[in-house]
This record gives structure tokens, sequence and C-alpha cells, in this order.
């Protein structure tokens, strides 16, 4: 740890037994996926998120957003935790918060699976639902709005300007990394929704290997399927983005990420959800373009909350 860049989760635990559920949040298995490698000399993995308790890598942004205010006193016990999310930042948060006695508020697009809406509301927290068409950026607004009309009763992390999320990868996902591969991972591949994971990622693999490639993923458009990706190009970018990390950026269509998920179910029995098949069809591409190599990618989570999806259906 440094003092430019804090941990937001160290020494933060008590000595209790009610924190074993999120102590066990993070140190994911990096899983290699053999069907993405072009030849022998390329090496492609992946961090399998799903294995946090919650199932996502928003774990762990939650986990350090959460005890970051804390530890600063902005969220106490009288406070509602009060954040947008696409369904699993909002999962973490409620998952954490029943662990913790957190009271918790999600506001989330009308269009979120439903499977993420029944298990925000299986672990107790209340869901505001904003218009589909305004997307993430209409439900952040009204997050906004409600954490300014009850200023002392709200705690609003703001994942997408929260410097605690992309510092939870900083100091765990990225050093994970740079241990499994034993130092050889030379291109990161990864989605950008509150772009967390690749800022924090990136930065801290930088501090290992200079020469690290690092390829963001994004949709095609603004009309895609991967709840938790943006299309920067027309969306609102997140406070936390820092674009001068980026050395490579891959675009990826929703049917092509069905695709993959297809693909790689039955060739790796990798079960993917829609924003990891776009990062499983980016870190291809990378792969594809290599004499040598190890290329590291993240899946956000896999494909529990999205079977009832149309295109599971699909030969």
């Amino acid at each position: 740890m440094s003092a430019t860049h804090p941990n937001p989760i160290a020494t933060a635990f008590p000595a209790d037994v009610r924190d074993d559920l999120v102590r066990s949040i993070g140190n994911t298995p990096l899983v290699r996926v053999r069907a993405l490698e072009p030849r022998p000399s390329v090496e492609v993995y992946a961090k399998a998120e799903w294995r946090n308790p919650g199932g996502s890598v928003k774990d762990r942004a939650a986990l350090a957003m959460i005890l970051d205010g804390e530890r600063r006193g902005l969220l106490t016990p009288d406070r509602v935790l009060l954040d947008a999310s696409s369904g699993n930042t909002g999962i973490a948060y409620a998952m954490i918060g029943a662990r913790l006695g957190i009271d918790v508020e999600i506001v989330i697009p009308r269009n979120a699976s439903p499977a993420r809406l029944r298990l925000i509301r299986a672990y107790g927290a209340r869901v505001t639902l904003t218009d589909a068409q305004e997307g993430m950026d209409g439900a952040i607004a009204e997050a906004v709005r409600r954490r300014s009309a009850s200023p002392d009763r709200v705690f609003y992390p703001d994942q997408y300007g929260n410097p605690a999320n992309w510092l939870a990868h900083y100091h765990g996902t990225g050093e994970e990394i740079w241990r499994q591969t034993e130092g050889r991972v030379t291109h990161f591949v990864a989605g950008l929704g509150t772009t967390g994971t690749f800022v924090g990622t990136s930065r801290r693999l930088l501090t290992h290997n200079p020469e690290l490639a690092r390829v963001s993923v994004q949709p095609d458009s603004p009309l895609h399927a991967f709840e938790g990706l943006k299309h920067l190009d027309t969306a609102r970018v997140p406070g936390i983005y820092d674009p001068s990390l980026v050395t490579r950026t891959e675009v990826v269509s929703t049917e092509e990420a069905q695709a993959e998920a297809f693909r790689l179910a039955r060739e790796e029995g990798l079960l993917l959800g829609p924003s990891a098949a776009a990062a499983a069809a980016a870190a291809g591409r990378v792969a594809r373009t290599l004499e040598r190599g190890v290329v590291v990618t993240v899946f956000p989570d896999n494909a529990d909350k999205y079977l009832g999806e149309p295109f599971w259906g699909a030969p």
C-alpha cells in the first residue's frame, strides 16, 4: 500500500465472525480459455469473478466504497446507502448491507433483468425503477436528485465517481493477476462500465510492467444488450475514467458476444454473461494479432442472471 493509492479495505475489519462472508470477496481464480488461443505461444486467461459471494466483480468495488464511506464518517447507522446501478453493484451493496446491517436503496433502469431485481430485493434492499429509455444516465440523475433532497439521511457512494471503486482493483484484481501469471501478463483486456475494473487493474499492472498493453472493450453502439457496459461516445463518462490508460479499444456487437457465449459454453464449459462474452470476444481478437503473449481479461459474471433471455433459446 502506498500513500498515493491507499487501500480502502486494508485493516477495515474487526475480528468478528460476521465479516467472514465479506472477507471472502476477491482472490478469484484465473482460468485458461484455450478456445481463444490462436497458437501455442499465445495464452489467454480470465478472472472468474462469479466466484465472489455476490456473483460478480462488483463485490470488490461495493465493499471498498462501503468501508471507505464508514472510515470517512459518511456512512453512519442512521443513513441509507443509495446508489444507481445496472444490477450487479446493486446486488453487491444489498448483500454486504444485509451482512453488515446497512439500509440499502438501489436506483435501477426498469429494463434490468428480472433476476437482478429479485436478487436485490431478496437481500432486503429497496428498489426504485427509472425510465428504461434513459438508461443508466437516467438512474444516476435520479439517485443524485434523491441525495440532494435528503443529504443528511443518505450516503451516496457514486460508483461512477468514487476513487475507492478503482482502488479496489488496484490493490485486488491487478495484484492478483500479476501474481497468478507469475508476472508474465503482456495484455490486459476489460470492459468499460463504471471503468473501475479497467482503470484500477491497469494502473496496478503498469507499476509492474510499464510496457503492458491495455485494451478497453465497449459496445458497438448505444443500443446494446450489455448490462453494465457503456458506449462512452453517447453516455455520461464516469468521473473515475482515465482515457490515457487505453492503448487500444475493441468494440463488440451484441450478436458477436451472444455467439461467443454459445461457443464458450460448448467448447470450454464456461457459461458467461453478455459482458463477459464481450470481453472474451475482444480478448480473442487481441490474441489473434500476437505471435507470443499472455492475454488476461475479466469475466464480470456468469450467465446465471441471464438464462431467461431469449437468445439462450437459439440453436
